[in-house]
């Protein structure tokens, strides 16, 4: 019985606290940009960014553990704010099963990079803690033609 308590108050806590990543609040870390994927790929080519993406469901408890510790995360906001334009969409609403059928989605989160045109570079199913996710990030821009950073950073 305590165990079950336990692991209810562990889900209810991860809940509750990544409430306002998903509500818009403003949270350091990424900084999600705020409008819908058409806009962003024509924001992507702008800024001559890749386009990463959080594919993520309301109910999911790994997406929220991953907004609430890994996407605030000081070294991951500060390579993903500066190579990618970011953006954080709920599969099951608005544009999300469009984006889930053209990325083929099928379990959350999933974490996608793509070039300004869309088109997928790499993708990751799972939570990840902050390294791997800029591990993660750095292969995407290596991956990318003509976006390869200097091996140093």
């Amino acid at each position: 019985m305590k165990a079950k308590f336990t692991v209810g108050l562990f889900v209810a806590f991860i809940s509750f606290g990544a409430t306002s990543y998903r509500s818009g609040e403003t949270i350091s870390g990424i900084n999600f940009y705020q409008g819908t994927y058409k806009q962003a790929l024509e924001e992507a080519k702008k800024q001559n960014k890749l386009i990463f993406i959080d594919a993520y469901a309301s109910w999911c408890g790994p997406c929220k553990l991953l907004a609430k510790s890994t996407f605030t995360d000081k070294n991951v906001a500060e390579y993903f704010n500066e190579h990618f334009i970011n953006l954080s969409v709920d599969m099951e609403k608005g544009e999300g099963p469009m984006l889930a059928s053209k990325y083929k989605v099928t379990h959350f989160p999933t974490l996608i990079i793509t070039d300004e045109n869309g088109s997928r570079i790499t993708f990751t199913v799972g939570y990840i803690q902050p390294d791997d996710m800029l591990g993660f990030g750095k292969y995407g821009v290596q991956k990318a033609p003509g976006k390869q950073e200097a091996k140093d950073k």
